[in-house]
């Protein structure tokens, strides 16, 4: 795919309504759906837009995608334009055996429930509602007797960074072909909570290397792009290894990615290159945790939004890169999370503040 015209994944927040309150939220999520959500017409003519751009994998986020009418209908309609999609619903009464079953039957490629912590306790609290453990459990066996590819999503912070080994063991047993680690980046409510420092990364970065060494399933790591730095480093080789490309784990992409999961891209995906998000309003951010809007597709095509606009052409361009991350040999596979230089320093170009590699270059050794 060449990534400067066609996102090899859009994430689509299908609805902001959400009967969690999670600690983390990037959106802010409530009860009710906002004002102006596109409408299904809408739905379905961004999914059309999708397909014509050459993207290979739709997700139907949320906010609760399970509160979003006709959800199974979008997903149909994805399917009949070759797309691979997934969703995301939340851990709550309607995530129920048939909920299930009906995105299992309208052709669902790969479901996702999110799973923070290794205990109940730990979990509901990060969750903001008590029996989410419970109920992620249950969506874990539906999916099982459905045949339906699961994920783990996990958000990494400092509340579970103690709690790790604990949860990479449960995770070993759940029988999932994806497990997506996302740091925290602190936008929304999760500018409350407590990332990791530097050098937690890169412990949290070993267990996670290791575990990918030995497991059954695919391990993606999410706004912390200097794994893949760190995956090289330990293969010891200047191209990105099987565990490393990408932000999405795989040497190729394939239409079923390794052990049944979703697909996985070949190329370093980043905010903008290669990765676009659209509001339930329509807004088209280069991701979820980057709250710099490119214009709405209801007043430019996603196509042009995502090819031409200022923003995403300046994202995939890294010698526009400042600080350390501006300097590094491994800009290219790297870059930094743009969303957390944003969150943290105000400039979408500036270092990753959480990564603790030092260039090997003349200029910063000097």
């Amino acid at each position: 795919m060449d990534l400067n015209q066609s996102p090899f994944i859009v994430i689509w927040e299908t609805t902001q309504a959400c009967d969690l309150a999670c600690v983390h939220c990037r959106a802010e999520a409530q009860p009710n759906p906002l004002p102006g959500e596109l409408t299904h017409a809408e739905g379905l003519d961004l999914i059309d837009h999708v397909a014509r751009l050459g993207t290979r994998v739709l997700v139907l986020s949320g906010g609760d995608p399970l509160k979003r009418r006709r959800l199974t209908d979008l997903i149909r309609h994805g399917k009949a334009r070759k797309l691979r999609m997934g969703t995301i619903p939340a851990a709550t009464p309607r995530l129920t055996r048939e909920a299930v079953n009906s995105l299992k039957d309208a052709g669902l490629d790969q479901m996702a429930v999110s799973l923070d912590a290794s205990t109940a306790e730990a979990h509901d609290r990060f969750r903001g509602a008590p029996g989410a453990f419970q109920k992620t459990m249950e969506a874990v066996g539906w999916a099982h007797e459905t045949e339906l590819p699961l994920q783990i999503n996990t958000v990494m912070s400092a509340l579970n960074f103690e709690d790790l080994d604990r949860l990479i063991e449960l995770v070993r047993q759940l029988g999932i072909v994806f497990w997506e680690v996302f740091f925290l980046v602190p936008v929304g409510r999760g500018t409350q909570l407590a990332g990791l420092t530097a050098e937690q990364y890169e412990l949290v970065f070993a267990k996670l290397y290791e575990t990918a060494r030995a497991a059954s399933f695919v391990i993606k790591v999410t706004e912390a792009l200097h794994y893949r730095r760190y995956s090289i480093e330990r293969q010891g080789t200047d191209q990105p290894p099987a565990q490393a490309a990408a932000g999405s784990m795989g040497e190729r992409w394939r239409d079923v990615g390794p052990h049944g999961s979703i697909g996985i891209s070949p190329q370093s995906i980043n905010a903008g290159k290669g990765h676009l998000f659209i509001s339930s309003t329509g807004e088209v951010y280069p991701s979820g945790f980057l709250p710099l809007s490119a214009g709405n597709i209801r007043a430019t095509s996603l196509a042009r939004l995502y090819r031409a606009s200022p923003l995403f052409l300046a994202l995939r361009n890294p010698d526009l890169l400042k600080g350390r991350c501006g300097i590094c040999e491994f800009r290219s596979v790297c870059g930094g999370s743009r969303s957390r230089a944003y969150a943290l320093t105000g400039d979408v170009l500036a270092e990753d503040p959480c990564c603790a590699y030092v260039p090997r270059t003349p200029s910063l050794s000097a």
